[in-house]
């Protein structure tokens, strides 16, 4: 697990980091219109970020233990 974590991370940091870039430019220049969005996209980069490094990893070792436990294989 912590190899696939590491191979995605730099990945998941630069799009997220590109996509934060880009929510903060409306938001600061977008208008008023455009600024409840872009502050939207801002939070739920964040809290997707986060849910993609942190919680799916740990969710995806659960599961795989889960289903090695019902094949019979001892969890190492």
């Amino acid at each position: 697990m912590d190899i696939a974590v590491n191979e995605t991370l730099s990945r998941t940091i630069i799009t997220s980091l590109t996509v934060f870039l880009s929510a903060v430019a409306l938001f600061v220049w977008g208008g008023e219109v455009l600024r409840d969005f872009s502050f939207a996209m801002l939070v739920g980069v964040g809290f997707g970020t986060y849910s993609s490094v942190y919680v799916a990893s740990a969710l995806a070792l659960d599961i795989w233990i889960g289903i090695d436990r019902r094949k019979g294989v001892k969890a190492e």
